[in-house]
């Protein structure tokens, strides 16, 4: 990626090195929600997940994230973080401002080990997410390592893929998408929960290929081999590639992220298209 031109993002907090101060997890939906929709981003079982953090003691809900606030530091893994942060924040500022709107940029939270949210205790294990509840992308930054050495995903893209795919999370927030999930959601069992979970990630996978595209027609950010990068990091957190990494069997019934094949397609489709407007998960039937 070509990203020397890029300017820093302000919006980034860091965490690290700071304890999460032995808050327990008092899990609501959303709660829950947040640990069932990212446990397969690092082929951790979700339901060994909620089996560990429920069993932590009991803390208010609104027990307050770590209270240790350092300035980003100049390391290439934050510099970088900041520069992508700061291109989503230059994409989707002007696609607001086009529609008479206004971005609000999500701030990024660097964390090691674990933090309190909104969202409850989150755990490294459950790797990157979104809280639309204090509207805050979460990031344990040896999760690159991951994605590069155990799923194969290596390169600047792959983890700018990351940061764009929590991002559009909370562009779907801005929109009022996440809301009208989540009600869809509590309104059918758990087998209609997950499909409308598997939309709602789908369509983030779309939202970042349109970021990527916007960015790179702008300011010419990605160079050969880049888009193959960020299908490849795609299509090794798909439900399908990360059920058999994790079980050996794959179950469609349980899936809330998507296959790897679906993935990598609608992530392609919003870059080949760069609309919102092609990302319409939730009425793609059969196509989806």
């Amino acid at each position: 990626m070509k990203l020397d031109d890029s300017r820093l993002s302000d919006n980034v907090e860091d965490r690290r090195g700071s304890s999460s101060g032995g808050y327990g997890l008092h899990l609501g939906i959303g709660g829950t929600l947040v640990v069932l929709v990212v446990g397969y981003f690092l082929g951790v079982n979700p339901q060994t997940l909620l089996s560990l953090l429920n069993g932590a003691p009991d803390a208010s809900p609104s027990a307050p994230a770590n209270s240790a606030v350092t300035e980003p530091s100049s390391d290439k893994q934050v510099l970088f973080v900041r520069e992508v942060l700061r291109e989503t924040e230059e994409v989707w500022t002007a696609y607001f401002q086009q529609r008479g709107q206004t971005y609000t940029a999500p701030k990024l939270v660097l964390f090691s080990g674990s933090i309190a949210s909104a969202c409850g205790l989150a755990h490294a294990a459950a790797g990157p997410f979104y809280c639309p509840g204090d509207q805050k992308v979460y990031l344990d930054l040896t999760f690159f390592q991951q994605l590069s050495n155990q799923f194969g995903a290596p390169g600047d893209f792959a983890r700018a893929y990351v940061i764009a795919h929590e991002v559009g999370h909370h562009v779907q927030n801005l929109r009022g998408i996440s809301g009208a999930a989540e009600r869809a959601e509590q309104r059918t069992g758990q087998i209609g929960a997950n499909h409308v979970s598997v939309e709602v990630e789908l369509q983030a996978d779309c939202y970042a290929g349109v970021w990527a595209d916007e960015a790179n027609q702008a300011r010419k950010i990605l160079e050969p081999g880049d888009l193959q990068q960020g299908l490849q990091a795609a299509s090794a957190v798909g439900d399908d590639t990360l059920q058999k990494r994790m079980q050996g069997t794959v179950v469609p019934d349980s899936f809330t992220h998507g296959t790897s094949a679906q993935r990598v397609r609608w992530f392609r489709r919003g870059f080949e298209s760069g609309r919102l407007e092609n990302c319409d998960t939730f009425n793609a039937g059969a196509a989806l």
